[in-house]
């Protein structure tokens, strides 16, 4: 059975900071920009940060890749389009698609995060709330 895709949009604007002397995005904003993105989706699908550490878990990330298309330019908004991908593993693995002003492709990227405990132990089985999540949102 094939679960449902669910995802996030969230508009940003480019700030000047995150820039280089050409005015287009230095490389490592657009890892800036995947925060950006699993921030509003997990406040859209009930999954923050703070019910993870409220649960009792921190989530590193172990892997992030990126593939890059177009430039961003300064002062341009763009849409970054976060998709949660299930995994029966436990691990948050998100993908992300950023699009320019005119609607065409600038990034592709992706990344991994791992469950670890209060310890730091790493969790080989999904948390008890992230299955209770899971569950509810039908994955």
């Amino acid at each position: 059975m094939q679960s449902k895709d669910l995802t996030c949009t969230e508009e940003v604007r480019v700030r000047f900071n995150e820039t280089d002397p050409l005015g287009i995005v230095w490389h490592g904003h657009y890892i800036v920009y995947f925060e950006d993105g699993r921030e509003a989706f997990g406040r859209q699908h009930g999954l923050t940060y703070l019910d993870i550490q409220k649960a009792g878990f921190v989530t590193p990330i172990v892997k992030s890749t990126c593939e890059h298309f177009l430039p961003l330019k300064y002062g341009e908004t763009f849409k970054i389009v976060t998709t949660f991908v299930n995994s029966n593993s436990a691990k948050l693995i998100y993908r992300y698609e950023l699009f320019n002003e005119e609607n065409k492709a600038s990034l592709f990227g992706r990344n991994h995060s791992g469950f670890l405990d209060a310890d730091n132990n790493l969790c080989l089985y999904n948390p008890e709330f992230f299955q209770t999540w899971k569950d509810k949102m039908g994955l």
